[in-house]
């Protein structure tokens, strides 16, 4: 007897964009092979294979820690087997946009922490930027090498209802999930190798090397074996898995602050045959705690002494201290201008339209439309610190109310996005989740985007919010390559 089928009329996607399903058992174009391969696996085979999955998920220690967390640190990552396909001629456009708004970003972060033309023309409003809490006086004047300050990006996009692709968020200081697509990419490669058959998946596998040979590139031109190495907060971070991970792919040494000390304007790294001059530092430690004389003083995972070997040019950080400016949401909302100063072209990937509580009309529409809103702070991550205002109650819509008037530049609100959805392989079954993606953006002698990205999947029933932290998951996410009779994610 055939296996039952998976994908019949009983799925229905709600009315939302569906990125598999144009209709009830009508997949788009994309999806056709891997929709027909899914159903001659059926649910008895999928359900094993995503057995072995989480097993070699658990095996290979593929986790990130969630705190505080009643069952313990670590947490091995959710993780769903039916891959996200995003056909060549819609990634040659988001391809193209991430490059224009990484470029214009990078431009505008040396503007603001120089010349600051585009504030003194008054293109956007300098007290948006300057009064942003992620805006850093002490780098203010201090030139970046090759003129660029963010070397690693990673851009949360969305799809609405319609199923264009929206700019939701950027990430410039830290941003975390890489090492999952490229796990993600392994791990579908061993437990369901069948599906890639007769797909022109583009390769992940190159993100490393790309991202080593940038970092080497911000070395001293006078340097030849530059070392380089990956400072982490230590084992308890959240994303320490992907330290471990991308330290060891790019050969370089994992280290903790205890293991790098100042000497001048220099910073060396201790090693059992003495001290060993270091000129490149891949940061994953945030601006205030990188540096206790500078920022924190209570941080015990950076280094006495980093900023001002850093100002001074003895050693370079990735990515550049300030860079958290552009990742303020207030600051969001004026790309589309910045696009257009630098670069004189208009945006290619539009913003989610975004109300500044900061600005009096805008405010004002805020306040009396709550219970149809998101409101985000302006410095906040993670899914934490917002309101889904149709999903709040009367008490926490009041609450914010309250925040927002007394601090109106700490928020912004945008209209609920209906975000995409695709199917999910969940206990023998298939349903709906929302899903996003960050594709991670690499600024070198080039700027380079990394065919694919992290797809974050809302696994809570009816949830939009797609971190892991609130119980979101992953999936591996294939661009196609080439032209062929499947080059259409749409029906």
């Amino acid at each position: 007897m055939p296996p039952a089928k998976l994908l019949g009329a009983q799925y229905q996607s709600n009315g939302f964009y569906d990125e598999m399903l144009a209709a009830p058992a009508q997949p788009r174009p994309a999806y056709r092979r891997l929709y027909d391969r899914l159903n001659e696996l059926g649910t008895d085979e999928l359900a094993h294979r995503h057995d072995l999955a989480m097993r070699m998920f658990r095996n290979h220690g593929i986790t990130f820690a969630v705190y505080p967390d009643e069952q313990g640190i670590e947490k091995v990552f959710p993780f769903d087997l039916i891959p996200r396909v995003i056909a060549a001629r819609t990634w040659k456009r988001l391809e193209a946009g991430l490059k224009q708004r990484v470029h214009a970003l990078n431009l505008f972060l040396e503007d603001v922490y120089g010349p600051k033309r585009i504030l003194r023309q008054g293109v956007v409003p300098a007290e948006i930027v300057l009064s942003s809490s992620l805006y850093l006086r002490e780098v203010d004047g201090l030139p970046a090498p090759h003129g660029v300050r963010c070397h690693i990006a990673g851009i949360d996009l969305v799809r609405d209802h319609k199923g264009e692709f929206l700019v939701l968020e950027d990430n410039l200081r830290t941003p975390s999930g890489v090492s999952y697509v490229l796990a993600n990419r392994e791990v579908m490669k061993r437990v369901l190798p069948s599906l890639f058959g007769g797909y022109p998946v583009r390769p992940v596998e190159g993100y490393c090397h790309q991202l080593l040979d940038n970092l080497r590139w911000l070395a001293p031109k006078d340097v030849d074996d530059p070392t380089v190495v990956l400072l982490t907060p230590g084992i308890n971070n959240s994303a320490y898995f992907e330290h471990l991970f991308l330290a060891k792919q790019m050969g370089i040494e994992l280290v903790e602050g205890t293991d790098l000390l100042v000497d001048g304007d220099r910073v060396f790294m201790r090693t059992t045959k003495g001290l060993r001059r270091v000129h490149v530092i891949y940061r994953r430690v945030d601006d205030e705690w990188v540096d206790p004389v500078f920022g924190r003083p209570d941080s015990l995972v950076g280094v006495p002494g980093l900023v001002h070997a850093y100002v001074a040019g003895g050693v370079t950080i990735a990515n550049g201290l300030g860079t958290g400016v552009a990742d303020d949401k207030a600051v969001y909302a004026l790309i589309p201008k910045i696009i257009r100063y630098y670069l004189d072209e208009e945006p290619i990937l539009p913003n989610v339209p975004t109300y500044l509580c900061s600005l009096e009309a805008d405010r004002k529409y805020v306040l009396e439309h709550l219970e149809r809103l998101v409101v985000k702070a302006v410095a906040g991550s993670g899914g934490y610190g917002m309101m889904i205002g149709p999903e709040a109650s009367a008490a926490e819509r009041e609450r914010f109310r309250k925040r927002i008037e007394a601090e109106p530049r700490a928020f912004i609100a945008q209209p609920v996005v209906a975000l995409s959805v695709q199917p999910v392989f969940d206990e023998g079954r298939l349903r709906p989740c929302h899903q996003d993606l960050r594709p991670f953006v690499l600024t070198g002698k080039e700027v380079s985007v990394t065919p694919g990205g992290l797809t974050r999947v809302a696994l809570k029933s009816g949830s939009l919010i797609v971190n892991s932290s609130q119980g979101g998951g992953s999936r591996d996410t294939w661009v196609l390559a080439g032209s062929h009779d499947e080059d259409s994610d749409t029906a």
